[in-house]
C-alpha cells in the first residue's frame, strides 16, 4: 500500500474531515489568453488513503511511543480519509458523478473560500495537534495513567506573560492539584475578570507560585482570560509521537488512541484482526462523528479490513453503500470500541450500525 507521504497529495483538515486534495488529473482552467474560468464551483469527494496506525510510513512509525515497556502489536488499526478533487471542468464534474461513486458537493463545503493558503495550512496543523493531545490524554486514561500539564504557549501581553513560561508544568491552581487542561479553564472561568489567582508550576525541578490578575476574554469580556495554551503529557516516562504528517485532523482521534493502548497494554487488542476505523476523540474517551464516513467504509472494505469502527452518530451514512463481509461496528467511546474488537476476535455478537 503506497503511504499518504509518496502519492505527492496536499492534505486538509475541515471540520472533522481530513481530505486529500488531489485536483483533476488533466485541467484546463481558463480560456487560453484570457482570465474566463472553466472550473465549476464544485468538488468530487471519494475514498482516500487508509494508514496502519501501528505500522509505519517510510520506515517512521505511525505512532511511535516510548515507554520503560511497550507490547508488540499484531494486525491493523487503520485510519481512514477522504480524498477530494477539485479545478474541475463541467465535463470532468460529470464524468466523476455519471462513472464513479464520488460525491459531488458544492465547493465551500470542504474548502473554506475566506482563508487564504496559509491560513488552512494553520488550521490544519492546528486540529492536528488538537486530535493528538487528546488522543495520548484518552488513552492515559483509559490505562488509568497519570497525566501532567505542559505549558506550550504563552500569549504576549496577556497576564499571565512574564510569570509563567513555555515548557513549564502547570501544578495546581489556588492550591488545588490539577492534571488536565480543562480542568485548569473551569477554575479560571470561574472566577471575574479582575481577580487574582495563584498560579503554581514547576519548572527546573523547583515548584514556583505567582499570583496572577485575570483580564477579559477577546472573544467575551465578561469571561476571565489567563493567556495560556495548554495540552496534556505523561506524567511517567512515557512519551509518545505521531508522524503522520500529511494527512491530519480531528477524525484520526480514536484510531490513534487505539494504537496508543495497543502498544502499552499486553496482548493484540485488535486480535490480531485487520480492524479499520474512524471518529473523533475527547480526553474522557467519547468518540464522535466525522464526515465523508461512506467513503471511509469503502476505502477501509477494498483495503480489506474485516472490521470497520464507526461513531454511532455516523451509523445511518455507514450503512449507506455495499461494504461486502466487513463488519460495521456501532461505537460511542473507547471502551465500546474495544469491546466490539475483542467480541469479533472470539466469534461473539457484535453490536452494529443498522441499515436505515
Amino acid at each position: 500500500m503506497k503511504s499518504a507521504a509518496n502519492r505527492r497529495r496536499r492534505t486538509l483538515v475541515l471540520g472533522a474531515i481530513p481530505v486529500v486534495l488531489t485536483g483533476a488529473l488533466v485541467s484546463i482552467d481558463r480560456i487560453p489568453g484570457t482570465d474566463i474560468s472553466l472550473t465549476v464551483p464544485y468538488a468530487a469527494e471519494g475514498p482516500g488513503p487508509t494508514v496502519n496506525t501501528l505500522g509505519d510510513v517510510d520506515g517512521v512509525q505511525v505512532v511511535a511511543v516510548k515507554a520503560p515497556h511497550v507490547y508488540d502489536t499484531d494486525g491493523n488499526l487503520n485510519m481512514t480519509t477522504v480524498s477530494v478533487r477539485t479545478n474541475m471542468t463541467l465535463a470532468q464534474a460529470f464524468g466523476r458523478w455519471l462513472f464513479t461513486d464520488d460525491t459531488i458537493v458544492p465547493i465551500e463545503t470542504v474548502i473554506p473560500q475566506n482563508m487564504t493558503d496559509e491560513e488552512v495550512e494553520q488550521s490544519n496543523k492546528q486540529a492536528f495537534t488538537e486530535s493528538e493531545s487528546a488522543a495520548t490524554v484518552a488513552a492515559m486514561n483509559y490505562l488509568d495513567l497519570p497525566l501532567k500539564i505542559k505549558v506550550v504557549d504563552v500569549l504576549d501581553g496577556s497576564p499571565a506573560s512574564g510569570k509563567i513560561q513555555k515548557d513549564d508544568e502547570v501544578t495546581a491552581i489556588d492550591g488545588e492539584e490539577v492534571t488536565e487542561p480543562g480542568q485548569v479553564q473551569d477554575r479560571i472561568r470561574a472566577k471575574q475578570p479582575g481577580d487574582s489567582v495563584e498560579v503554581s508550576v514547576l519548572r527546573g525541578g523547583k515548584e514556583l507560585t505567582s499570583a496572577v490578575t485575570l483580564g477579559s476574554s477577546p472573544a467575551d469580556k465578561k469571561v476571565s482570560f489567563l493567556g495560556l495554551s495548554m495540552l496534556s503529557e505523561p506524567a511517567e516516562d512515557i512519551t509518545v509521537d505521531y508522524n503522520l504528517q500529511d494527512i491530519g485532523g480531528p477524525s484520526a482521534g480514536m484510531m490513534f488512541t487505539l494504537a496508543v493502548i495497543d502498544k502499552l497494554s499486553p496482548g493484540d487488542l485488535n486480535g490480531g484482526k485487520f480492524v479499520a476505523g474512524t471518529g473523533t476523540i475527547d480526553e474522557s474517551g467519547t468518540v464522535g462523528p466525522i464526515g465523508g464516513i461512506e467513503h471511509k467504509v469503502r476505502a477501509a472494505e477494498e483495503a480489506g479490513a474485516q472490521i470497520f469502527l464507526a461513531p454511532a452518530d455516523n451509523c445511518a451514512e455507514a450503512t449507506k453503500g455495499a461494504n461486502g463481509d466487513m463488519v460495521i461496528a456501532k461505537v460511542k467511546s473507547l471502551q465500546d470500541a474495544t469491546t466490539a474488537m475483542d467480541n469479533f476476535s472470539q466469534g461473539k455478537p457484535v453490536e452494529t450500525c443498522q441499515a436505515g
